[in-house]
């Protein structure tokens, strides 16, 4: 197992260096990777180092030991602790417990104390990633909860909550045949009651009822065709997939077979409703809503046995009409997605024209309710429709031009890219403008010495999170950094061009400690305000 990458800090660099120098850390499991005189250089430094363990004094000067630990637990959650301490003092040691610092060691403290303490870091360290690493366990518990993963996603299935476009994998993922067949149709199994020859044998097994009728299914239809079953709330649901050797009313008379082998062998009296089938497997929610549809009838038909909707509703095959839920996967393919997803779902809405026989007046009032979906959306972002159509024509030819069933999709799909590259641009664009007014704020207000990404943030009415993501982004710093060069290259001014103390300049560009900006301007430039201004003044 490599080594464990470990980060001291304490404000004494004789301390720092004589740990570093007189522990054995290769043999320890672990390789020090930096140190940090205090709690603010060691924030500025964990982006970039990277380590499991900091090793932090209590005490030290800008930020203690307690404040880094509280500013690190909010970034870096399970990173490892250890705090030392010459303070043995509950109020401490309260404070370490509340951000579950993994040790709280007083000193003094001798190389074979804190080598035991290392051992036991890496030992939970060990521990932790053999865990996360161990393939074994993660693929048994998968396989363990596979059933419930099958049932949870065949119920978000029928419900129609389930991504379409991730349908295909999950099924395949999940072992449950029933893609790529001739048609779909779903049937819902309702336990009406107990006959009188089994009210012995289930008394007091209520829950086995369920159980028992879906062996019972699973059984019976195993030989005739494929097919997943699974509980509900509407009951035991079953998704058959109809091949060429198969066809719906053989189904049928499977299902009233199973009616009848239900009250035969165990005594139950079950009524199933069959749904109306469907050619695309996206619609498989509709025939399961029609089955449930069909259990609806039992008072009227009577119980116990298959009620098909076909048999007791019309059947209407003419309905085409633009749903809410497409608008909504349209918009946000348009504003969000590729052109490659952009172009499926056109080409899909176009589809279900060619799955119904309706009027042409239909054909022509489903496609304007999807071209306005565009318009409107176009308005809401002020895109010019004439650039989006690339068209100078009037608003009745455009109509007339684009909603032609036969093209209809090779036509919108150009016309949906324009807008989707228009929404991305305009969002670039504002981020740009958001960037640069940034940079104007804290060119302005470098002086407070509260400006935080915090106070940015408001400013320009985004959230911080985003703001951080976006600032690197666009200027290839951290907003910190940013700052932190805005200001230093104000006291080099300050330092060139006025005779102001140390003290002045550092409260003139937001420092309210002369120490800590001494110590950043040192970083920075290799030498002392005082020795910076002697050197450029002789210069």
């Amino acid at each position: 197992m490599s080594l464990y990458r470990i980060m001291l800090v304490d404000d004494e660099e004789e301390v720092r260096g004589a740990m570093i120098r007189q522990m054995d850390w290769e043999k320890l499991g672990f390789t020090v990777v930096g140190d940090a005189e205090n709690g603010q250089d060691a924030l500025e430094k964990l982006e970039q180092l990277e380590p499991d363990v900091i090793m932090t004094d209590i005490r030290m000067p800008y930020m203690d030991g307690l404040s880094l630990v509280a500013r690190i637990r909010e970034k870096y959650p399970f990173m490892k602790i250890l705090i030392f301490s010459g303070y043995d003092d509950f109020e401490y040691a309260k404070q370490a417990i509340k951000f579950r610092v993994t040790e709280y060691i007083l000193k003094p403290v001798n190389g074979e104390e804190l080598a035991e303490i290392l051992k036991r870091v890496k030992d939970s360290l060990d521990e932790e990633i053999e865990q996360r690493r161990n393939i074994h366990i993660l693929q048994e518990r998968y396989e363990n909860s596979l059933p419930v993963l099958r049932e949870l996603f065949l119920n978000d299935l029928v419900s129609q909550t389930a991504e379409v476009t991730d349908a295909e994998f999950r099924l395949r993922e999940y072992g449950i045949d029933i893609l790529d067949a001739r048609k779909w149709l779903a049937a819902v199994i309702h336990v009406e009651r107990l006959e009188q020859t089994g009210e012995q044998e289930f008394s007091g097994h209520q829950e086995l009822i369920p159980i028992s009728v879906r062996a019972l299914v699973e059984d019976h239809l195993k030989p005739y065709c494929r097919f997943a079953a699974f509980n509900s709330a509407e009951g035991i649901t079953v998704i058959a997939a109809l091949d060429g050797y198969n066809s719906e009313t053989g189904l049928i008379d499977q299902l009233h077979d199973i009616c009848k082998e239900s009250r035969r062998i165990l005594g139950i009296a079950i009524t199933i409703g069959v749904g109306y089938s469907c050619d695309r497997f996206q619609e498989i929610g509709h025939s399961c809503q029609t089955a449930v549809d069909a259990l609806g009838y039992r008072a009227i038909v009577g119980s116990g046995r298959t009620i098909y909707i076909n048999d007791v509703e019309p059947v209407n095959r003419g309905k085409l009409q633009f749903e809410a839920k497409e608008e909504t996967e349209l918009t946000a393919a348009i504003k969000f997605g590729s052109r490659e997803q952009i172009g499926s779902m056109f080409e899909e809405l176009a589809a279900r024209m060619d799955d119904v026989k309706v009027h042409a007046n239909q054909y022509q009032v489903y496609m304007l309710t999807i071209v306005n979906c565009l318009i409107r959306l176009m308005q809401q972002y002020d895109l010019e429709m004439a650039e989006m159509f690339e068209s100078e024509e009037h608003y009745a030819d455009i109509m007339k031009r684009v909603c032609r069933r036969e093209s209809f999709a090779e036509e919108m799909i150009p016309v949906a890219c324009r807008m989707n590259e228009a929404l991305n641009q305009a969002r670039d664009n504002t981020t740009r403008k958001a960037i640069v007014e940034a940079k104007s704020y804290i060119q302005e207000n470098y002086a407070d010495p509260e400006l935080s990404v915090d106070m940015l943030s408001r400013h320009l009415h985004m959230s911080p999170a985003y703001f951080s993501t976006v600032f690197k982004k666009e200027t290839g710093q951290t907003y910190v950094n940013y700052l932190t060069e805005v200001r230093l290259q104000k006291a080099e001014e300050l330092l060139k061009e006025t005779d102001d103390k140390t003290y002045e300049i550092a409260q003139k560009i937001g420092y309210q400690e002369q120490n800590y900006f001494s110590y950043v301007f040192k970083k920075r430039y290799g030498m002392s305000p005082t020795k910076y201004r002697g050197i450029r003044g002789n210069g």
